[in-house]
Order: C-alpha cells, then structure tokens, then sequence
C-alpha cells in the first residue's frame, strides 16, 4: 500500500506526521470519506467542495487547487491498483508548537489513503441505540465543518459497544434526533420519507443529497424536518446513510422493532437505484 503524503507516495510503513502536527494534538484539520465503484470516483467534485469549504470555515489554507486535489485522489487509486476502494482525504493543519495558535504552523499536511473496504455496517439490517451523548448545536461547533474532532462521535460509539448494537443516534440539546455516529437518519412513514433538515446539527451527507435526489426521482414525498424519538419508534421503514456505511436498515432502535426486521420496499427501492447510479455519477479514474 502507498500513502500519499505532502506530494509523494509513500509506503504505509513511512508514512508518519510530526507529534507536533496540530491535526494529532488538537484534532486541527478537516479530512473526506470517499469511495470509488468500479474505477469511477462516487461525487468525488462534491467531496472535494465540501473538504475546501470545511477548511475555510476553520481558516485553513489548503496549499492545492480544487483540480490539484483531484488529481491526488485519482493518482492514489492508480497508484495502488484499486478501481473499488474506501479513499481518505485528510488536511491537517501541519506542525506547529504546544500552544493553540495556528499561525505557528506554517505547512498543512496533506494525506490520503485508499483501501478495500466493504460497507461499513454490512448491508443486512442493524440494531442501534439513542444516547445520552448530544450532538453540539450549531452555534458551538458547526457539525456542517467535517473536522479531525470526532470525540463527541466516539463517545456516541462508546455507548453502542456497551450497549451490544451496531450503532448510536444522537440528539441534540432540544430532544430532537439528528444523526448517527457517522451518517445521516430517514425516516418512512406512509409512504413519506423524512429526515433532518441542515439546520439542525447535521452534516450535510453527500449520500444523504443523492438518497432525496433519489426519492425524488422515484415520486416519493420527501420532507427535511426535526425528528423525534416517536418519530424512530413508529416509523414503517428506518435507514441511515453514509459514505462509509452507504444504505443501511435500521431494525431495532432502543428495543423497538422496525418492520418486523425486514427491509421495507421504500428502503429498498432507494439501495436498488443507488447501485445503479454510484458507477455514473464521478469522475472515472
């Protein structure tokens, strides 16, 4: 396996930041879960405004055009042979001192990786939980900036280890249901499908977009609106949506189960078109 790090391709042996890279002391950077499907880059353009965006929300200048960035990407799949893979995209903000002050950092890190990685959760039905664990509200830390800090994510992940499933949902400081550990939540009752609306503390998943892109397509309802624990416990259908975990069925959330453990035809239908387009919709490597 070769990492690229700052410009060259390394083996994974070598590949090393600085203790003093204020990515590891203080989770000071931003990174991308990508994936590649039979040599196409899934909405890698998206990916890479999405990074650029989180950084310049935290001030950090990434020193590689939007193009550049691409094209490292691409390079890292080629130069590993991989055409299906898991890429990891991380810009920290690079060495520096003890002290908190990013200018005493003069040269961000740039890495990225790939990998064969299956979904992340598996693709049959999982069991999750809600936590006492909430998500900050937006006026904290934006969770719209994907930074290097997933402490308040682990913590989650903590809680569904002891707890025995497979993944934890979070609240935010109003009760409401926001997202996973990692991914975003829908929701299917009669026929609608909903899930949280940006303005809650969400990521704005790049597979969450393309699942309503989606829906839409097939003529169903789709509503971006506050979910509640009722909301999880009632619903016919339960899904959650990441990069790394792609679509994946909920079938029990807090001892509730959903659609008698089934995957239900809404759910269904979204993975089906899912695995049609996620070849299209790229750039090829």
């Amino acid at each position: 396996m070769k990492i690229y790090l700052n410009g060259k391709f390394v083996p994974k042996e070598e590949a090393k930041v600085s203790v003093f890279d204020h990515g590891l002391l203080y989770g000071d950077g931003v990174f991308e879960g990508i994936r590649a499907y039979d040599g196409n880059v899934f909405m890698l353009k998206e990916h890479i405004d999405r990074l650029y965006d989180s950084a310049k929300s935290i001030c950090l200048d990434i020193p590689l055009t939007k193009e550049e960035m691409i094209d490292v990407v691409l390079e890292t799949l080629r130069v590993n042979n991989l055409k299906d893979a898991y890429i990891r995209l991380v810009v920290t903000r690079g060495e520096g001192d003890l002290g908190l002050d990013p200018r005493k950092c003069k040269e961000p890190s740039i890495i990225c990786i790939a990998i064969p990685m299956p979904p992340l959760l598996g693709e049959e039905g999982i069991r999750a939980i809600t936590v006492s664990v909430r998500r900050p509200p937006i006026d904290v830390l934006n969770p719209a900036v994907k930074s290097l800090n997933y402490l308040n994510s682990v913590l989650a992940k903590i809680l569904a280890n002891y707890a025995n499933v497979d993944e934890a949902l979070l609240l935010d400081k109003e009760g409401y249901v926001v997202e996973g550990t990692g991914d975003n939540i829908f929701v299917v009752k009669n026929g609608v499908l909903k899930t949280s609306p940006p303005y809650l503390s969400i990521l704005k998943g790049i597979t969450r977009d393309v699942v309503i892109k989606l829906a839409k397509e097939e003529g169903i309802e789709v509503r971006e609106e506050p979910i509640t624990l009722h909301d999880l416990y009632t619903a016919d259908e339960l899904f959650i949506t990441g990069t790394a975990a792609e679509i994946v069925p909920i079938f029990e959330i807090d001892g509730r189960i959903i659609n008698n453990k089934k995957v239900g035809e809404i759910t269904k239908r979204l993975r089906e078109r899912f695995k049609e387009i996620r070849t299209k919709w790229g750039i090829k490597i």
